[in-house]
């Protein structure tokens, strides 16, 4: 029952501070999960124009790696930790407690802002250092703005990096 009642007031306080943004089923995390940490993440998705692979007539712009800083509230004053691709190239969430999880993806849902990033739920793994993320099993990407790739990319532009700026909200949970 504690857990039905946490359940609803976590939806609920979505569909208040996002409007009518509500989480797909793909990206929902098991209902016997509980929150332990909310952050907002602002910064880039780095990206690198290459040829396709699949036609190399054309040129695309192909995912690198995330920067972000983590902040405990949408205003981004204070800051908590970082977010990045670790030496293995899996995104990792590292906080200023010393505590760092990294995530494997499980799923992924378009964004409401289709200029945006998806949506995505995560395993969690390779958890380090004793703090908040310590007993995290799933992590969220949610309510996400920009971080997309442009969608043409020209031979004039092969190897540019570029970064995309994006914000997000990750919830970890247990």
């Amino acid at each position: 029952m504690k857990r039905f009642i946490y359940s609803t007031i976590l939806i609920l306080w979505a569909v208040v501070v996002h409007g009518q943004q509500t989480v797909p089923v793909a990206v929902a995390v098991p209902t016997n999960t509980t929150i332990i940490l909310h952050v907002y993440a602002r910064g880039v998705q780095i990206y690198q124009c290459t040829q396709d692979m699949k036609d190399t007539s054309h040129y695309v712009w192909v995912f690198r790696e995330p920067k972000a800083t983590l902040f405990t509230s949408a205003n981004y004053i204070k800051e908590v930790g970082k977010h990045y691709l670790n030496t293995t190239k899996n995104p990792t969430w590292e906080l200023s407690d010393g505590s760092l999880i990294s995530g494997i993806k499980l799923q992924q849902a378009p964004s409401p802002d289709s200029d945006a990033i998806p949506w995505l739920l995560l395993s969690g793994v390779a958890k380090s250092g004793k703090g908040r993320l310590t007993n995290v099993a799933f992590i969220q990407r949610l309510y996400t703005h920009g971080g997309l790739a442009p969608k043409n990319a020209d031979q004039s532009q092969k190897g540019q990096i570029l970064q995309v700026p994006y914000t997000a909200e990750y919830l970890f949970y247990k």
